[in-house]
């Protein structure tokens, strides 16, 4: 009995020793020191010291000193907003000074950013003229699709004349391009005779050229020349693509041949060529106009099997003729969830799109703000690039404030191409941003593009103001730039032409040495009835002091002293006293 007490007690006593020293992961190693203090405790890990040798640290010093890459793309880029945004002569000047070698891949690639198409010829030759550089098929092509593009047919022929003279290889993208942007410009018979010159010169067509030239022919009702073009292209081994057969089964709805379309539309799946978004909304539309329900239902059935969704004009035209044939349109809005509603109606699908453009228009105003905050001007650049020629527009603040923070930071292209966005996509930028875009130009000595500035900012309706007019005035007339000076002012709305802006002129005239066209004048101002100033008088003197002609000028201190009196009792215009705080500083306080 006593035994069985004390093992009881034994064991409750070293229960409660356990849970004591069970508190870490480690806690058995405690246990153990109690229980035997001889025991030896368990080492520490000791952290492993990463040794790095000498010379690998000195490669990691050298590695913080290198310049950051510059990738081809970017310098493409800035080629192209050099060819975009400066002159030729400036363009060029800045071409030769690039450490880039001048190779086919590279101007080819400026040449497909499509800067302006004249400064792109020039560009052109000017690479031709460069040491160890040729042109080859890929840049000549390149230079044939932008005229092509352009309508500038007869340039196109003289770059492919060029071509052959310099025995260029011409290949069948070449002959393609070209067979293409003459059937644009309606000159099938050339284009045909291009085709034939092309097979005697042994250039063997491709699905893509036998494509192309069946598509001319078909537009221009020439049926029995594109059948035969398609049967050889059969018959050479050529594999008929999507393209091909959309063209196939667009000529067959035309004819109303929709059934022989749909034998197509199915055979083309069993060969392997699946019919794609824009054969689908094409086949559709041509079912629409035809009333052919029965092939429209086929169509949408495989759309819907394959997630391919219609066009919202393709798949407005469609719920129209459905509406009117009494058709179901259940498949239809199956197949486009995105667009139907249970309601739906032209309204209600404008709100859609109104929603759609607005959620847009955010996400660009937060990217170019997000870059605006980094200063990446480049990137601000390209997007109001991309933005002008989508015609997408941002808020006139955003804008503004693109001007405002490029012309602090001394970006005057950035600045420029922010007003030339305004410009296109018709937006008007704030009087504060023109003004410090004019202190960025006017501090660079850019003053003819001062004046272009002025010119559009009065275009757009925005005043400069007759301090800001006259100010700019007199400063084009002290760099002896009488013709900007002149243009400027004729620029201001007639309530502008004031005391100010008038004594302005005249200070440019007389800072230019040109002293009668400032007494003339001062005369047209007095006829007009615009009254002097203490400030029009103090530059009238001022310059003909310098000239010299005592006679006149005696007269005008004169009316001068009688002009001072007087304003000690009268109350003086505002334009008068800006007049007085530009030109008469010791009158006015």
């Amino acid at each position: 009995m006593l035994t069985s007490i004390c093992r009881h007690n034994f064991q409750r006593k070293f229960r409660t020793l356990v849970a004591l020293c069970v508190d870490r992961p480690h806690g058995y190693c405690r246990i153990a020191t109690k229980c035997d203090p001889t025991m030896e405790k368990p080492k520490h890990q000791t952290p492993v010291r990463r040794i790095v040798s000498k010379k690998k640290q000195s490669k990691l010093m050298k590695r913080g000193n290198v310049e950051p890459k510059v990738y081809m793309r970017e310098t493409i880029w800035g080629i192209s907003k050099l060819l975009r945004y400066y002159t030729w002569e400036s363009a060029q000047e800045q071409l030769e000074k690039l450490a880039i070698k001048w190779d086919s891949y590279t101007v080819n690639q400026v040449l497909k950013t499509h800067p302006p198409m004249e400064k792109t010829w020039l560009f052109f030759n000017w690479a031709s003229r460069k040491k160890g550089f040729k042109h080859d098929q890929y840049t000549y092509t390149t230079m044939l699709d932008i005229f092509g593009e352009a309508r500038r047919i007869e340039s196109m022929k003289y770059v492919f004349h060029q071509m052959q003279e310099q025995g260029i290889k011409i290949d069948v993208v070449t002959y393609t391009s070209l067979l293409h942007w003459l059937s644009n410009d309606g000159d099938v018979d050339g284009a045909t005779a291009l085709w034939k010159e092309m097979r005697d010169k042994g250039c063997h067509p491709t699905t893509v050229s036998y494509t192309a030239y069946m598509k001319i022919l078909f537009d221009h009702n020439r049926v029995r020349e594109a059948t035969e073009v398609y049967k050889e292209m059969i018959r050479v081994g050529c594999s008929p693509n999507c393209h091909t057969y959309t063209i196939l089964m667009e000529h067959l709805a035309n004819s109303g041949r929709f059934k022989e379309a749909m034998d197509i539309f199915n055979k083309m799946q069993v060969a392997g060529v699946q019919p794609d978004k824009a054969a689908c909304n094409i086949l559709v539309s041509k079912c629409c106009k035809a009333m052919e329900l029965e092939s429209m239902q086929k169509i949408l059935e495989y759309m819907r099997d394959k997630t391919l969704v219609l066009r919202i004009s393709v798949y407005r035209e469609a719920i129209e003729t459905l509406k009117a044939a009494g058709a179901s349109d259940a498949l239809l809005r199956q197949v486009n969830r995105h667009l139907s509603c249970e309601n739906f109606d032209q309204k209600e699908t404008d709100r859609h799109i109104k929603e759609i453009i607005d959620i847009k228009s955010a996400m660009d105003r937060a990217v170019v703000l997000h870059f605006l905050s980094k200063q990446n001007f480049p990137v601000i650049d390209k997007l109001l690039d991309e933005l002008a020629n989508k015609n997408i527009k941002l808020d006139s603040g955003l804008i503004s404030m693109v001007v405002e923070v490029s012309s602090h930071n001394c970006r005057e292209s950035s600045a420029l191409l922010a007003v030339e966005y305004s410009s296109k996509v018709g937006i008007m930028v704030e009087r504060s941003a023109y003004l410090a875009l004019f202190g960025l130009l006017i501090r660079t000595n850019k003053l003819a593009k001062v004046v272009n500035v002025v010119e559009e900012m009065i275009r757009a309706g925005v005043s400069p103001g007759s301090q800001q007019s006259a100010l700019l005035v007199y400063r084009l007339g002290l760099a002896r730039e009488l013709d900007l000076a002149a243009k400027v002012f004729s620029l201001l709305p007639d309530e502008e032409k004031n005391t100010a802006t008038y004594t302005a002129l005249i200070a440019a005239f007389f800072s230019s040495g040109e002293t009668e066209k400032g007494l003339g004048t001062f005369e047209l101002m007095r006829t007009l009835g615009i009254g002097a100033s203490l400030g029009t008088y103090r530059v009238l003197l001022n310059g003909l002091e310098k000239t010299g002609q005592i006679g006149k000028l005696e007269t005008y201190r004169k009316e001068k002293k009688i002009l001072q009196a007087k304003s000690c009792t009268q109350n003086v215009s505002p334009e008068e006293k800006i007049c007085d705080l530009l030109f008469a500083g010791d009158f006015f306080s």
